[in-house]
């Protein structure tokens, strides 16, 4: 199969096990190799460092990019991440049920 449709396949399988995570939001992306998502938080910063220092499930976590960092205003993507799918769909779809159970944790949490 061609780059285009491994990427394609990819997307299909980040925007169905995001369907799965409760109150975020997102748009399927058309060309790019990244997803952006706004998650039901106030800080995405804080979340992502959440994810590496305080959750794991099975010994994994995921790491996530914040959406703070893809805007030049001030306050944009506080409540935004980033996920690039460019693993195998297999880790993708764990990638996803770590974030989704990290979230509920964090969320549970602050």
């Amino acid at each position: 199969s061609t780059l285009k449709e491994i990427y394609q396949s990819r997307r299909d399988a980040v925007v169905r096990e995001l369907k799965k995570i409760p109150g975020i939001k997102f748009l399927a992306p058309q060309g790019a190799f990244y997803i952006m998502v706004t998650l039901p938080l106030k800080d995405s910063d804080d979340f992502a460092r959440f994810l590496l220092s305080d959750f794991s499930d099975k010994n994994e976590t995921v790491m996530v990019a914040p959406g703070t960092g893809f805007y030049a205003t001030p306050g944009l993507g506080c409540d935004e991440i980033r996920l690039a799918y460019v693993l195998n769909e297999v880790k993708l779809q764990r990638a996803i049920e770590l974030l989704g159970m990290g979230l509920k944790k964090y969320l549970k949490s602050h």
